[in-house]
């Protein structure tokens, strides 16, 4: 399918085809929430920990005798019902992540994409590049445009000024077209590709 190019400064810089089984592919949205979990279970560090009875440091004598008090028979202050206790199927350090087969997570990069251009939020800009590398600049370019949550996919080496322009914009992120992906997609709202980005993720996704 045909899409319109411009630059950064508003102006019509031609058109491309975009690949209709990369872009033109039917949105699944319960693709895209798997690959949203997958990729923060992947994040989480899973250092979360607990001790158990036998970790907490005490006497191992038993806390009075088991008859003629009245009271409960107890069998250890390090039991959880005691405060300063051990903590019964509190969480261990572990790893989140799962398995997520490498088909479905190209179909939800690919969903994503095309989720982004139904919408008419996914953008191809000529180049990524910001003179003098100033964020100023940069952020008067965007106002302009109205672009006020958006994601850069550049190619394989972004321009580094344009990097340095943009990290200090809130709501404005610079990928290199292998880092694209999923959850970086939706949640920002403007996806803006450059001509490269797009040639080499077509050529990753056919």
């Amino acid at each position: 399918m045909k899409h319109d190019v411009v630059t950064l400064a508003n102006e019509p810089a031609g058109s491309i085809d975009l690949a209709d089984e990369v872009f033109g592919v039917a949105v699944r949205p319960d693709i895209i929430q798997r690959m949203v979990r997958y990729q923060l279970a992947k994040r989480r560090a899973g250092t979360h920990k607990t001790k158990e009875i036998g970790e907490v440091s005490g006497t191992t004598a038993k806390p009075f005798k088991q008859k003629g008090t009245g009271r409960a028979r107890q069998g250890s202050r390090r039991s959880p019902q005691f405060r300063g206790g051990a903590t019964i199927f509190g969480p261990v350090v572990r790893s989140h992540e799962h398995d997520l087969p490498k088909k479905v997570r190209k179909l939800a990069l690919k969903s994503a994409l095309a989720s982004k251009l139904a919408e008419g939020k996914l953008v191809v800009i000529d180049s990524a590049s910001v003179e003098g590398g100033k964020t100023s600049t940069l952020a008067k370019q965007l106002k302009a445009l109205d672009w006020q949550s958006v994601l850069f996919i550049a190619g394989t080496e972004p321009d580094t000024g344009f990097c340095r322009a943009a990290r200090n914009i809130a709501m404005v992120d610079v990928l290199p077209q292998q880092g694209a992906n999923v959850y970086d997609i939706m949640r920002r709202d403007r996806v803006v590709l450059t001509r490269d980005a797009v040639e080499q993720l077509e050529a990753r996704l056919k």
